[in-house]
């Protein structure tokens, strides 16, 4: 990720190009709290949500899930999971979900303990993939479709 994507806001059309949805998902899922814009919410009639970098992980991995035929309420407790443990460096992760259960693992052997263990994994997704994929598409955004951050104005919610 470059250093300049965590220091800008994205609107909502610039996310829905970006990580592949209609405008409707990204409203339901922000009106359901799967996925809140966490520099800036909505707020009445004329405001317009901003998405952080890291909202646009989120969205993307989402995505990358119901593309996988994941239901959405698995992609919820997924996400929940994925924001208690996103200190990890989750280019080298890949999530793993079994019927009722969330894990994140870091690497190949992991994967094949759980296998091992008896899980009944039904996806493994790979979030490398996911990060690169965002840092490609965030490349790709002209500059005056980003809204700084630092500019006067712009205003600013609590970080989750």
């Amino acid at each position: 990720m470059a250093e300049q994507d965590l220091d800008h806001g994205y609107r909502g059309p610039m996310v829905c190009k970006i990580v592949g949805i209609t405008y409707r998902q990204l409203d339901y899922w922000a009106r359901t709290d799967l996925v809140r814009p966490s520099v800036c919410d909505a707020n009445g009639s004329g405001t317009q949500r901003l998405y952080s970098y890291r909202d646009l992980v989120e969205l993307k991995v989402i995505k990358r899930l119901l593309d996988a035929d994941i239901s959405l309420q698995a992609a919820r407790k997924a996400i929940e999971y994925l924001r208690e443990q996103l200190g990890t460096d989750l280019a080298s992760a890949h999530l793993v979900l079994d019927g009722g259960h969330t894990v994140l693992v870091q690497t190949g052997d992991q994967i094949v303990d759980l296998l091992r263990n008896g899980q009944g994994v039904l996806n493994i997704v790979s979030l490398g993939p996911v990060v690169n994929d965002l840092a490609t598409d965030l490349h790709d955004v002209e500059p005056d479709e980003r809204v700084r951050l630092a500019e006067p104005g712009v205003p600013h919610v609590a970080a989750r």
